[in-house]
């Protein structure tokens, strides 16, 4: 599984290395562990969007901000035509979100087991993000067929209160816990471009790290700013190589994960996302949406897929 012991002073070595170092030193390690001529394809699909009672500065769902956003539950065969359509678009994995600050309604937990048997028949993998989880309902997931659980920490401790305010970090981080202690695999990342420091990504970094199993999968995403929310004017704060940074030391330092480059990635030019890819990125979201943020449209995924030579996973590749 790699390192867990990893000091803060490591890592920031890494992160600031010139460049083409810390390239050739994430490409090595990506190569050792992983296939770079493949890579793997998910879908998000939004299951309960809106009205949601956090106050994520970033996020265009919470019920504190007027963003546009309607409140809506999917219903399972509207879920099913999704996933049928990211089948077809070469999606291995299905990620059900649902836009609440913890899993405890069982009646729509229920909805959401049901929706995941009917997406395994398709021969798809089946994840979900739900906000906050303890063990026995990462437990009853995972028994219901969930091969993963994601939530994100969003950026670092020292951060995080100037961006959520309705739950701490340590709520983030006994989620976490809880899902390594019920062996459910579990997908964290964050969020680059809100206004935090170099030291706030490394810190990130060092806190995913430093689990005592390292994520399944690490989602990295650049700020969409959303019209409505606190950081609806925070621009600029991140490009391109920030990102190529983050991904490169993450790989360096959690070489079995699979780091997604997530929202924003629209914004990325071909030779931005080349670059993301040969840090050791191998995972992205496919589909016209990632929630309600604008996503890369699948035609032009798949013709840079070609033009690189990269080739989609399949799920016998898993």
């Amino acid at each position: 599984m790699g390192r867990s012991d990893w000091k803060k002073e490591e890592i920031a070595e890494w992160y600031k290395k010139a460049i083409p170092d810390l390239l050739f030193e994430a490409a090595s390690v990506h190569r050792a562990f992983h296939d770079p001529l493949k890579i793997k394809l998910n879908t998000l699909i939004s299951v309960k969007t809106g009205a949601c009672s956090e106050d994520c500065a970033y996020c265009a769902q919470s019920a504190r901000y007027s963003t546009g956003v309607k409140p809506s539950f999917l219903d399972e065969e509207t879920v099913l035509e999704q996933a049928e359509r990211a089948k077809e678009l070469g999606a291995t994995r299905i990620c059900l979100s649902a836009s609440w600050r913890e899993a405890s309604s069982r009646k729509q937990v229920d909805e959401l087991i049901s929706m995941a048997g009917k997406i395994r028949e398709m021969g798809l993998n089946v994840c979900c993000t739900l906000g906050m989880i303890n063990e026995e309902g990462a437990s009853v997931l995972k028994k219901a067929g969930f091969s993963a659980y994601n939530h994100n920490l969003d950026t670092s401790e020292r951060y995080y209160p100037t961006i959520v305010t309705t739950r701490k970090y340590s709520d983030r981080l006994n989620t976490i816990d809880k899902l390594i202690q019920s062996e459910m695999p579990f997908c964290s990342g964050g969020i680059i471009g809100m206004g935090e420091t170099e030291d706030d990504r490394i810190s990130l970094i060092h806190t995913l790290a430093t689990r005592k199993i390292h994520p399944y999968s690490v989602p990295y995403n650049l700020l969409v700013p959303v019209k409505g929310t606190p950081l609806q004017n925070v621009l600029g704060k991140a490009d391109a190589l920030d990102m190529v940074r983050m991904i490169a030391t993450s790989r360096i330092v959690m070489p079995k994960s699979i780091i997604c480059l997530a929202a924003g990635r629209e914004s990325l030019s071909e030779e931005a996302q080349t670059l993301c890819f040969f840090a050791g990125a191998n995972s992205v979201f496919i589909g016209e949406k990632l929630l309600t943020a604008p996503n890369a449209e699948p035609s032009k995924d798949i013709a840079l897929f070609n033009k690189l030579g990269i080739r989609p996973e399949t799920n016998s590749d898993e």
